[in-house]
């Protein structure tokens, strides 16, 4: 059975206390995994998740794509939400740090080569676009040298969890092949083990740094520590990230990457 009811994947049901330990420790991860100095950070995360804002935050100047290859009139693949138009290549406006720019845009051509210095592809865009491999080329083409790239998908587990509940037996054991699973809402996602997403990575040319699953604790766990005292949280986020279990896809229902472009 699922780890977690397949209605409560998107964060919208009733384990509220789980999902805002799950939000926590993806916000203290993203920041301890951030430049420490101001840099231009490219936001993949599909304008679903919250994290732009912290990106900015920390003082770095921020790219948020919108729509990601989701596009629908191609005479309007590249488009500023704030009705400004973005310029290619040498022409790209520059903006200061703190400060989010969002564009809606359905690849990454409108930034030169080498132009950001970390990408961040939060809930769960690369198991989203399923064609990722052409996405992290792109990733590595617009990644500065000594860039930084995070991303989380949905894990193998959480794949095969589904496809168990909707009885899809005979899928089950073709855990070497791309799994492609069908979702509840009619979407498909694309599921990896650790050394799937590795090969992801390590094909668009970057170097992985570690694998990881972005959480191992249980709703169940979460929810009996949050109810004994206010520090809990924190306690509980410290303790997750701390265990450091790398390259374990046996537990969580997304995995996280941390890559490097040498």
């Amino acid at each position: 059975m699922l780890p977690i009811p397949a209605e409560e994947l998107n964060g919208s049901g009733t384990l509220g206390p789980y999902w805002t330990f799950y939000r926590a420790v993806v916000a203290e991860q993203l920041s301890r995994w951030l430049p420490a100095a101001p840099a231009t950070v490219l936001d993949l995360s599909g304008g679903r998740g919250r994290w732009s804002g912290q990106l900015a935050r920390a003082g770095h100047r921020v790219i948020e794509v919108l729509d990601f290859r989701r596009v629908a009139d191609p005479q309007s693949r590249l488009r500023a939400v704030d009705g400004q138009p973005w310029l290619r290549e040498a022409d790209a406006p520059g903006h200061e740090a703190g400060e989010v720019r969002q564009v809606r845009a359905d690849d990454l051509s409108f930034l030169p080569d080498e132009s950001v210095d970390a990408v961040v592809a939060e809930e769960r865009a690369m198991s989203i676009e399923l064609m990722a491999e052409s996405v992290m080329s792109d990733v590595a083409r617009v990644l500065r040298p000594g860039g930084r790239a995070l991303v989380c998908v949905d894990s193998l587990v959480l794949g095969m969890a589904i496809l168990a509940e909707q009885g899809q037996w005979q899928h089950l054991r073709q855990t070497g092949e791309v799994m492609l699973v069908p979702w509840p809402d009619g979407s498909i996602t694309r599921c990896f083990s650790s050394a799937q997403l590795r090969e992801l990575v390590m094909g668009a040319g970057l170097e992985v740094e570690w694998v990881r699953p972005r959480t191992v604790l249980s709703p169940s766990t979460v929810d009996h520590v949050l109810g004994s005292g206010t520090r809990a949280l924190n306690w509980l986020v410290r303790t997750e990230l701390e265990a450091h279990p790398d390259d374990d896809d046996t537990v969580g229902i997304h995995l996280v990457a941390s890559a490097r472009k040498v």
